[in-house]
């Protein structure tokens, strides 16, 4: 079994609530950031002064205060849709990273309580403002951790599938305009393709009436 990587061990570390507040998009690419020395270790609210120290301590590095630019810390907190108010855009659907909200297009919302990760991503597109942020009146565990980076991961294969389709049907229409196509008979060429066939079938007619029964 292969090695982890540097990235792999920091990713490992990080509560994978995938909120985007350390400025990269999802746990994982902030691990890959701060395994290539471009970010700092510091820039993670969920994980708090513990994550911090954490990822100092794996890479022997100074513990640094928390960039509270970033967000504050704080208990685990889950989104809450009032649905007698939700008009069913979607737009909060699209927004989650673990794909915990369910509903269709003109159709109520609603939210697994046990899959949100509380990042908050779906409140800010909801354009009735019918989403809070509540306590989920649990901590965050590393089973939880663990299961928001696999929805994340599925959620990600499943866009980037989307993304070749549509770009294949996309290429489709244009491959079909670009064929060549047989070029348009012409008027004159018909004419006289019509005219040799009539003068074919005349002299097979008088051939006939020529012969002697």
């Amino acid at each position: 079994m292969p090695c982890p990587s540097l990235a792999d061990r920091i990713d490992a570390l990080l509560p994978q609530t995938q909120c985007t507040k350390c400025g990269y998009d999802g746990c994982r690419p902030y691990a890959q950031a701060i395994a290539d020395g471009a970010a700092a270790i510091n820039r993670c609210p969920p994980g708090g002064d513990d994550g911090v120290a954490a990822l100092a301590a794996l890479l022997d590095t100074d513990v640094l205060p928390l960039d509270l630019s970033r967000g504050a810390p704080g208990p685990l907190t889950v989104a809450r849709i009032d649905e007698a108010h939700c008009i069913g855009c979607t737009l909060c659907i699209r927004a989650c990273p673990v794909d915990a909200i369910v509903g269709a297009n003109k159709r109520m919302h609603t939210v697994l309580a046990d899959w949100c990760t509380g990042c908050d991503l779906c409140v800010a597109p909801c354009p009735v403002d019918c989403i809070d942020m509540v306590p989920a009146g649990r901590a965050w565990t590393p089973a939880d951790a663990q299961a928001g980076r696999q929805r994340h991961q599925v959620r990600q294969a499943r866009l980037a599938r989307e993304t070749a389709d549509n770009a294949g049907l996309m290429a489709a229409p244009a491959e079909s305009a670009a064929a060549p196509r047989p070029a348009a008979a012409h008027p004159d060429g018909d004419a006289r393709k019509r005219a040799a066939i009539e003068s074919a079938l005349a002299r097979a007619r008088a051939r006939r009436t020529a012969t002697p029964t």
